[in-house]
């Protein structure tokens, strides 16, 4: 059930067909695959004059102008280095924010970030967050002149991430709609609002992450996936939600190892997600304990799958992440499956993360000889 809706024209026809927007600034020559076509989920790591390597949600480094300057070169190497190393579908690697909700946040009215309040997050761990005040709204565009950037220094399709309603209700507290239910429409038509105009900048692919949809089921069948298709309502860019089991911090490696030697959770959600408008599922899969036949559950979709490792440094062989490309294969169509990371890899050493997308590259290429 990929939406065919759209603005006064036919959806992108495949995510792999770059934008018109003719490239400036350098943007480096190469193929892009049509078959298995490979991507990140998220981040990439920061260069140190930029942010502190290898620690999440770090402070910047500079200010001002400089500040400024200083994102748009680290986007640059991103996106060469993405290019030299055979990725396909080229992302910003989140070099221009922070984290990756509260950086959307802070630039909405209606939330106080002087005002804080401890909350559970994703029912897990506390954390000292900002408040809901008023109505939220989006009084500017927030990552719409970065994402016209990527677009000049690249022809590769280019995707996109924000915050899902559900993650960006879970990360606040709330003392204006004392619903959880209504914030989380309130930020889907917000969400909608940026990603028409991440669209109108040339955006291809517009991701939305949803790490929540892995412990609010409840809320998942009565609000959250229809809160997500309005965010995404009216696109012509190719949609997709990323839902993963969390990375990076004690609390989130602690539950994971509550989980047992089987990970289900995904069970919940898929068959909700594959009657949905979206059109790509992405999941983690690399060394997790998610069974892969629940890729089964969304037959049909574009499936966005984790064959690179974000919990360990040690950089997977091309033949490791062909054998998880392989075995996924059974329960997606070639032309659906799109290898990607499991998760961001912000914390690891640039040297490192440089490395496995050269391995997811290098994996995709040996199945897609297979296939040839």
């Amino acid at each position: 059930m990929g939406g065919d809706g759209g603005r006064g024209g036919a959806r992108v026809s495949a995510v792999t067909s770059p934008a018109t927007t003719a490239p400036r600034g350098g943007a480096v020559p190469g193929a892009v695959h049509t078959l298995l076509p490979t991507t990140i989920v998220g981040s990439l790591p920061k260069p140190s004059w930029l942010a502190q390597p290898e620690v999440l949600w770090s402070p910047w480094a500079l200010e001002g102008d400089a500040l400024i300057e200083g994102k748009r070169d680290a986007l640059r190497i991103a996106v060469q280095e993405q290019t030299r190393r055979g990725i396909d579908i080229v992302s910003d690697g989140e070099q221009t924010r922070q984290h990756f909700v509260t950086t959307f946040i802070e630039h909405l009215s209606g939330v106080d970030f002087d005002r804080r309040e401890t909350v559970r997050i994703r029912d897990r761990y506390d954390a000292s967050v900002p408040t809901v005040v008023g109505e939220v709204r989006r009084e500017r565009p927030v990552f719409v002149d970065d994402a016209r950037f990527l677009r000049e220094i690249t022809d590769r399709p280019i995707k996109w991430a924000l915050p899902g309603p559900m993650t960006m209700v879970d990360t606040l507290y709330d003392a204006h709609y004392k619903s959880r239910e209504k914030l989380a429409w309130e930020f889907a038509t917000i969400l909608n609002e940026e990603a028409r105009a991440l669209e109108d900048a040339g955006v291809d692919v517009i991701q939305f992450d949803e790490p929540s949809f892995n412990v609010f089921f409840d809320e998942v069948k009565d609000w959250g996936v229809a809160a997500l298709e309005r965010a995404a309502e009216g696109l012509r860019a190719q949609t997709a939600v990323h839902i993963c089991y969390g990375y990076g911090i004690t609390a989130n490696n602690e539950w994971k190892a509550s989980l047992g030697s089987q990970w289900r959770q995904y069970e919940e959600s898929f068959p909700l997600l594959q009657r949905s408008s979206i059109d790509i599922v992405s999941l983690e899969c690399q060394h997790s304990h998610v069974p892969m036949e629940l890729i089964e559950l969304v037959r049909g979709k574009k499936v966005m799958l984790g064959a690179i490792d974000v919990a360990s440094e040690v950089v997977e062989t091309p033949e490791e992440v062909a054998d998880t490309l392989r075995r996924a294969l059974a329960f997606v169509d070639a032309d659906k499956l799109i290898p990607s990371t499991n998760c961001g890899m912000a914390p690891f050493p640039r040297a490192v993360a440089a490395e496995k997308l050269s391995a997811l590259s290098a994996g995709a290429g040996i199945v897609r000889d297979e296939l040839a």
